[in-house]
């Protein structure tokens, strides 16, 4: 299969292909999957080169057993983010007869999906505010990210106060719309 037709494939497609051993369907999940998996693995042991080693670990099991996955309990990324969230524990168990328990990290035992997914839409968001003029982009972050208020922005910039709101309101509805495109 080509790697253009691979691109093209849904995540049930992918793990079809790639259980009939088809290399640019895995190389395709990979480069779908891998920066997820790496990310949740390294927040987790915070060692790049144990996350590294936890990705390659999760990918490869998927190359060897693409029938683990059971779409109806969830999506591909859900899925392996918890094996990887689950992998990385598993490293870090085995290394805790090594470090003195003070010294042990342990991952927030939140919602790894939701997490990802707001870690998706939060690099959605911060593209489009990056792509966003610079009169938009600086009293936006003022008011969402400083916490001023309006009145607090315009003195500030020297700007006034309805073309303050005005600015606000444009990149926000610029923002809503590149997220429903």
């Amino acid at each position: 299969m080509e790697e253009t037709e691979a691109m093209q494939m849904d995540d049930a497609e992918l793990l079809e292909a790639v259980a009939m051993q088809d290399q640019s369907a895995m190389a395709t999940l990979f480069d779908k999957y891998s920066r997820l998996v790496y990310s949740i693995a390294l927040r987790v042991l915070r060692e790049p080169d144990l996350a590294e080693d936890v990705m390659q670990e999760v990918l490869l099991q998927v190359w060897r057993q693409p029938g683990g996955f059971v779409s109806q309990r969830g999506s591909l990324g859900a899925w392996l983010a918890v094996v990887a969230r689950n992998r990385a524990i598993d490293v870090i168990r085995r290394r805790a007869h090594l470090t003195p328990l003070e010294e042990l990290v342990l991952p927030e035992p939140k919602n790894l999906q939701r997490s990802v997914e707001q870690n998706h839409l939060m690099n959605q968001v911060r593209g489009v505010v990056q792509a966003l003029p610079e009169e938009q982009q600086a009293p936006l972050h003022m008011a969402y990210f400083d916490g001023l208020t309006h009145t607090e922005i315009s003195e500030r910039t020297g700007t006034p106060l309805g073309t303050v709101k005005t600015r606000i309101r444009t990149a926000l509805i610029a923002v809503r719309r590149a997220l429903e495109a």
